[in-house]
């Protein structure tokens, strides 16, 4: 936004430092100074070009020449029409914009510019988002939808900033907890199958829980007991073996009951409107991590001790020459020659950035498993790969709920269908109480958009890296910092505008704005910076808030500012066009949080 403007003013700044004989910064950066009647930009110029003449033994106090240099600057610079005045401020310069120029600029930007307005320039950078990626054997819960709302918008806010995305989903489809779900089926459910994408889903969850508590050791368990348990283990591990080997029988149930998996995953991401473009698959990593793990023995960065009933190893600190304990080791093959996770990660990164000619591979995976990938990079770094450096793990919390923690092996897991179908029910009954008016043909879409709206806004509005106690009565408040909160000032400004009629075409704001007006337009101009600086850090929650406090802005606004009553037609064109504005802003900051603006709720 004010680009050109903008353009010519460093330029003109340029021009003055030029006139002074002082050398001008090769770049000149401008960011938004905090509003105090206007609004404003400053750049610290001044003071580059004061240490680049120290360093020339021109200047010995840098601060004192930037002041000095600020001062006989801005006589000489030629201020785009845009702007009010320029001043020196400490050795910084500050240009403030015309208000009623900037007001209508960035009203006319972001209705002008409608679903695009925020989005960056193009990158040449391809990033790859790795997320969505539930083991299969399971069935989909609460805590998978705190990983796939986190990259779903990460994706959105990379790909809004400019950058080529690509979605990646790496199900973990094959493992000890995989094979033990296989085992159980076929020793005690063999050739039975549940009728349901997401009954089957639940009911391999269920196997695997049992099976987990017959391979669990008990307080007090007889000999006889430990027997059976002891002869269960060995078949678990015979029929990872035979997987291994690719022994037909076992290879069929796994890829049988893995589609199951696989049916449930892609309906709960048509759910959330999450459309992967590529799916890697552990199993498929399985070889291709072997041939890695090999290269590695034949290098001399892993020790292969299989031969006296050890693993295949990298002793990462001792490779890195720390002397203090860090990266530890890592274990790749086991004694028997199967890959561990670690192995195939490997040969997952190799993939990624050799096959998709990816710049940038994120990967969304919870906070458990930080160690892993400090691991996985830096074994890539001692392997050579020279984009080990460009692989970021996003790391994030556990979700449970005021009950306590959840955990698929005692199988208390809170599903996300059951979840999604209460909040569906809590907020028809909230539209009931609030809209009774509302007619009954749209009540079932508005709950839903609402109800899982809210979902994915609590997943989002708190720091990725702390755990999250999910609660009814948080995420579904209409006045506090939730996504039915923001939504309903996106339906109370088209309300406004559907009463209004035809929006007018221009404004302008040249009358008195009141703080309410004043508060909503600096909301409004702040999105682009917000979308870049939310991507740069890795971070949806910085969007998350700005989302909220637009919509509080909103909602002051809503109450104090007369809009439709107003007498004079060019303050109630001024207002329409502002509300326009803010609600593409909050419909474009809903998007990015992967949360749909309603029309009405």
């Amino acid at each position: 936004m004010f680009q050109q403007e903008i353009t010519l003013l460093s330029a003109s700044v340029r021009a003055a430092f030029d006139r002074l004989g002082v050398p001008a910064p090769e770049s000149l950066e401008w960011v938004p100074t905090p509003f105090r009647g206007n609004w404003a930009i400053g750049t610290a110029a001044c003071f580059q070009a004061a240490a680049a003449e120290a360093r020339l033994g021109r200047a010995q106090n840098v601060p004192a020449r930037a002041t000095e240099l600020a001062e006989s600057v801005v006589p000489l610079v030629d201020l785009p029409a845009a702007f009010q005045r320029i001043k020196a401020a400490n050795g910084y310069l500050n240009a403030s914009f015309d208000t009623s120029t900037f007001a209508s600029k960035v009203v006319d930007e972001a209705i002008g510019l409608g679903t695009a307005y925020g989005r960056g320039a193009p990158q040449s950078e391809r990033v790859m988002v790795e997320y969505a990626q539930p083991n299969t054997h399971h069935s989909f819960h609460i805590g998978h939808l705190r990983n796939a709302v986190l990259g779903e918008s990460l994706a959105r806010l990379f790909e809004f900033s400019g950058y080529p995305v690509i979605r990646a989903s790496y199900p973990g489809d094959i493992g000890l907890g995989v094979i033990t779900c296989v085992w159980a089926y076929l020793r005690f459910h063999n050739g039975l199958e549940p009728e349901g994408i997401h009954e089957r889903g639940r009911w391999l969850a269920k196997i695997y829980h049992e099976a987990h508590a017959l391979l669990t050791a008990q307080e007090n368990e007889t000999p006889e007991q430990a027997a059976l348990r002891q002869k269960y283990e060995a078949e678990v591990r015979e029929t990872y073996r035979r997987w291994d080997s690719g022994d037909p029988e076992i290879r069929e149930v796994w890829q049988r009951t893995r589609q199951w998996s696989l049916d449930e995953l892609a309906d709960i991401l048509e759910m959330l409107d999450i459309h992967m473009d590529v799916f890697f698959f552990e199993s498929e990593a399985d070889a291709p991590a072997k041939e890695i793990v090999e290269d590695m023995v034949r290098r001399g960065l892993a020790e292969d001790e299989r031969a006296a009933g050890g693993p295949v190893l990298v002793r990462i600190d001792e490779k890195l020459g720390l002397a203090q304990e860090k990266y530890r080791t890592a274990v790749l093959l086991r004694q028997d020659g199967t890959t561990l996770y670690l192995a195939k990660d490997l040969a997952l990164a190799r993939l990624k950035f050799e096959k998709y000619g990816v710049d940038r591979s994120v990967y969304v995976v919870d906070s458990r498993q930080s160690l892993h990938l400090q691991q996985a990079f830096k074994i890539l770094e001692l392997y050579g790969f020279p984009q080990a450096a460009r692989c970021h793990h996003l790391a994030y919390g556990f979700v449970s709920l005021p009950e306590g923690a959840m955990s698929s092996r005692r199988g208390n897991v809170v599903f996300f269908r059951d979840v999604l179908e209460e909040a569906d029910q809590r907020v028809l009954t909230i539209i009931a109480e609030k809209n009774p008016d509302l007619p009954e043909a749209l009540r079932t879409d508005v709950a839903r958009t609402v109800g899982l709206g809210a979902l994915n806004y609590a997943m989002l509005s708190v720091d990725n890296r702390k755990d999250i106690v999910f609660e009814w009565e948080r995420a579904l408040n209409f006045d506090g910092q939730t996504a039915p909160y923001i939504q309903n000032a996106h339906v109370r400004a088209n309300s406004i505008l559907r009463k209004a009629g035809e929006l007018p075409r221009q404004a302008q704001f040249d009358y008195s704005l009141t703080p309410e007006e004043i508060e909503l337009v600096d909301r409004v101009s702040r999105l682009p910076e917000v979308v870049r600086q939310a991507a740069e850090d890795y971070k949806p929650l910085i969007l998350a808030n700005y989302a909220y406090d637009l919509a509080k802005s909103f909602h002051g606004f809503y109450h104090e500012v007369p809009v439709l009553t107003t007498a004079e037609p060019e303050i109630r064109a001024a207002r329409l066009r502002l509300i326009a504005a803010c609600r593409q802003t909050l419909a474009n900051a809903l998007w990015l949080l992967a949360v749909r603006a309603p029309e009405v709720m």
